[in-house]
């Protein structure tokens, strides 16, 4: 089993335009460093009702999520398994079965590669602000990443432990139900 390693960085901001922009200053930093493909990354609001939805995204095509088409990766997994209602409420859900079943094992595969206390800490963080950005990326950059999430009014990071090829054949066989 070939177990890879990246950084989790959550972001909690005021505003969803805040959280926006460092979304964009890390893809300018993924995109500048030619590691356009080396990062998942999600922005989230948080409604007046108290929901959560996924507002924008971004999945490395060749890691799982573009591997089936779903365009669904490791973010955007790890907000489901924050905040279950996210994948119905930015309607994820919406475009088949086999996408709900694909994301769920995304999102189990995020939350399987951290621990409870991690996950319930990130939950946490993104619960205090009206909008957040989870950012997955390779530990090489770690410090520019947190250093582009600049409008954030806190931030955490943690690492994840994910199996890339067991995600791709669970997200495949998902694919194929």
């Amino acid at each position: 089993m070939a177990v890879d390693t990246f950084l989790v960085y959550v972001g909690a901001y005021s505003s969803v335009a805040q959280a926006r922009a460092d979304y964009d200053a890390v893809k300018e930093l993924h995109r500048k460093a030619n590691l356009i493909d080396a990062y998942d990354a999600a922005v989230i609001e948080r409604k007046a009702n108290g929901k959560t939805t996924i507002v924008k995204q971004h999945e490395t095509p060749t890691r799982v999520g573009g591997v089936v088409g779903g365009g669904f990766g490791l973010a955007t997994g790890l907000v489901v398994a924050l905040f279950p209602f996210a994948a119905i409420g930015g309607g994820l859900l919406a475009a088949s079965t086999a996408g709900g079943v694909a994301l769920g094992a995304l999102a189990g595969h995020a939350a399987a590669g951290l621990s409870r206390h991690d996950l319930k800490e990130l939950g946490e963080y993104l619960d205090e602000g009206q909008a957040g950005l989870v950012v997955i990326a390779v530990a090489d950059i770690g410090s520019k990443v947190e250093h582009a999430m600049a409008n954030a009014e806190k931030t955490a990071t943690r690492e994840l432990q994910a199996d890339t090829a067991e995600i791709e054949k669970d997200v495949v066989a998902a694919g194929d139900k």
